[in-house]
C-alpha cells in the first residue's frame, strides 16, 4: 500500500478535530495538526485545542509543542512536519493531516517557496505606517499590490499583512505569485478533504463557538498572556479583541460581537484558500463513509 497523507481541512469551527479523531481511530494512525496557533501551549480556549480526552483518544503532534515566546512560520513548520511525517510513516499506511491553515498544509506538501528575507528598510517603512496610520492603510497598500493575497490572508492580524508587503517590496513581484501552482513530486499519495457547512450553519457554529470561549474563561486566559501581546502568537482573533477589551477599549459584550465578526471573516478566507484545490473533496460532516471510499 502506497504511504497516504489523508487531509482534513477547512474553515474554523466547521468540525474538523471531531472528523480528524474519527478517522485517526478507525484507520489506527496519528494526527498531526496543521493549525497556525495550537502549538501555543500558554493558549488553549482561544485556539479551539482539541479536549484532553481528545488528545488522550489518538496520538496528537504540534499541539501543546512551543511557547508564544517562539516564533513558527510556515517554513519551519513544514520542514519540521516533514521530518516527523517520514517517522510516522515508518509505523502507519496512512497519517491524518489536519487545520485549518492553507499556507501550513502547503508547507507540507511542497507548495509553497522559500520566501526571502524583508529589508530593514521596508519593514520600517510598513510598521511606521502601521504606527502612524493603522492596520487600514496596510490592508488598503496590500489590495493594490495583490488582491489575490487580499482575499486571502488573515487581515485583522498585522504580522500576516506586514509580512506579505516586506516580500512583496523586497522582490517586486505579488506575493500570491511565490506560491506554487502546481504540487512537485511527493513521497507520499494525497488526498484532500474538507468539512463543508452552509453559510448560516458555519456562522451559527462560529457564534456558539465564540459564546463558548467567553464562558469558559477566555478574558482570564488572554490575561494571563498580556505581557506577551506583542508577540507574533498573540496577534490573533480572540486575543487581540480580549487585549482591547482589558484595556478597557470596551465591553466584554462588544468584544465577543468583534470575536465572533472577525471569525467569520477568517473563515471566508479560508473557504477561498481551500478552494483553490481542484482536488479538494468537500463533505457534509455526517458523510465520512466517502472519505472511506476515497482511500480504499
Amino acid at each position: 500500500m502506497n504511504k497516504t497523507l489523508l487531509i482534513v481541512g477547512g474553515p474554523t469551527a466547521s468540525g474538523k478535530t471531531a472528523l480528524a479523531i474519527d478517522l485517526a481511530t478507525f484507520y489506527g494512525t496519528e494526527i498531526v495538526s496543521a493549525d497556525a496557533r495550537q502549538f501555543y501551549r500558554e493558549i488553549s480556549i482561544g485556539t479551539a485545542k482539541p479536549s484532553e480526552k481528545e488528545l488522550h483518544s489518538v496520538p496528537h503532534h504540534f499541539i501543546n509543542s512551543h511557547s508564544v515566546t517562539d516564533h513558527v512560520n510556515a517554513a519551519d513548520y513544514g520542514m519540521m512536519a516533514r521530518e516527523l511525517l517520514q517517522q510516522l510513516f515508518k509505523k502507519h499506511d496512512l497519517v491524518v493531516l489536519a487545520g485549518g491553515s492553507g499556507l501550513f498544509i502547503d508547507a507540507v506538501t511542497g507548495m509553497i517557496d522559500e520566501l526571502p528575507a524583508a529589508s530593514e528598510q521596508h519593514r520600517n517603512f510598513l510598521n511606521d505606517l502601521l504606527n502612524k496610520e493603522g492596520l487600514t492603510a496596510l490592508q488598503d497598500l496590500l489590495k493594490v499590490k495583490d488582491p489575490v493575497t487580499h482575499s486571502r490572508i488573515d487581515l485583522m492580524n498585522p504580522r500576516r499583512v506586514i509580512r506579505a508587503l516586506e516580500v512583496i517590496l523586497t522582490v517586486g513581484k505579488p506575493y500570491s505569485q511565490l506560491i506554487r501552482k502546481s504540487l512537485p513530486d511527493c513521497p507520499w499519495n494525497i488526498i484532500r478533504t474538507g468539512v463543508l457547512h452552509s453559510r448560516d450553519t458555519l456562522y451559527e457554529r462560529i457564534n456558539l463557538r465564540t459564546a463558548e470561549m467567553i464562558f469558559s474563561g477566555l478574558k482570564d486566559e488572554a490575561i494571563s498572556v498580556y505581557d506577551y501581546k506583542s508577540l507574533p502568537a498573540l496577534q490573533t482573533v480572540g486575543y487581540r479583541e480580549m487585549f482591547d477589551h482589558i484595556e478597557g477599549k470596551y465591553s466584554i459584550e462588544t468584544a465577543q460581537e468583534l470575536i465572533a465578526q472577525h471569525t467569520r471573516n477568517y473563515a471566508k478566507r479560508q473557504l477561498t484558500w481551500f478552494r483553490k484545490y481542484e482536488d479538494m473533496v468537500w463533505i457534509a460532516p455526517d458523510e465520512q463513509h466517502r472519505i472511506h471510499r476515497l482511500i480504499g
